[in-house]
């Protein structure tokens, strides 16, 4: 190959990868965004006291504590939900700006009736999510990492359940912010709940 026909070789070279590197940027830029996922990557749907299904999709819109529980729980629960109520009306934040949710990890007492008079005896505005299965449960337990176990004698009807005890905090775009402990410091946990709202 002579001087010329190399040189006309690397321009068309250069040319075709000017080209390909302008189609991946335009394929990047304008495919529709992707669907989002729980934090685990895993999706799940969850029936809602407001009304209709709930899953991963609803996480984006709103900043979100987030609370697995039960409505049988003696202590943790209702603990958590009187916290987390109170943070944000000493934060003075409306539903609007922040989503309190609480998933159920004992669907098989857990009715959507059930959780919606528990929790919403804390706040009217707290939602309350519900499986309809054990393996809906199971999903949203895995896209936050949450484990749960029954405790007791077999049949026994008023088992209790070990279960994670974090608020995990969502931001508005639907991601992983971090969480807050069970008890943890009161102005600690203002204070992570109000730099998850200012974004």
């Amino acid at each position: 190959m002579n001087t010329k026909s190399l040189r006309n070789f690397r321009i068309v070279l250069w040319a075709l990868v000017a080209v390909v590197a302008l189609a991946a940027t335009a394929l990047y830029v304008f495919q529709p965004p992707k669907r989002p996922l729980g934090l685990n990557g895993q999706t799940f749907a969850l029936n809602s006291t407001k009304g209709g299904a709930f899953t991963q999709d609803d996480l984006v819109g709103t900043p979100s504590m987030i609370f697995f529980g039960y409505t049988f729980c003696p202590d943790v629960c209702p603990t958590t939900l009187a916290e987390t109520t109170a943070i944000r009306a000493q934060l003075g934040l409306t539903p609007d700006q922040l989503r309190i949710i609480f998933v159920s990890v004992d669907p098989e007492r857990d009715t959507l009736e059930m959780v919606k008079s528990y929790v919403e005896g804390f706040d009217p505005s707290v939602i309350g999510l519900v499986g309809s299965s054990l393996e809906q449960t199971e999903n949203a337990k895995a896209a936050f990492g949450v484990f749960s176990e029954k405790v007791g004698e077999p049949g026994d009807p008023y088992y209790l359940v070990n279960h994670t005890a974090l608020t995990f905090l969502i931001k508005a775009d639907g991601t992983f912010q971090g969480t807050i402990s069970y008890e943890e410091d009161q102005a600690t946990a203002t204070a992570k709940v109000k730099r998850l709202v200012q974004g």
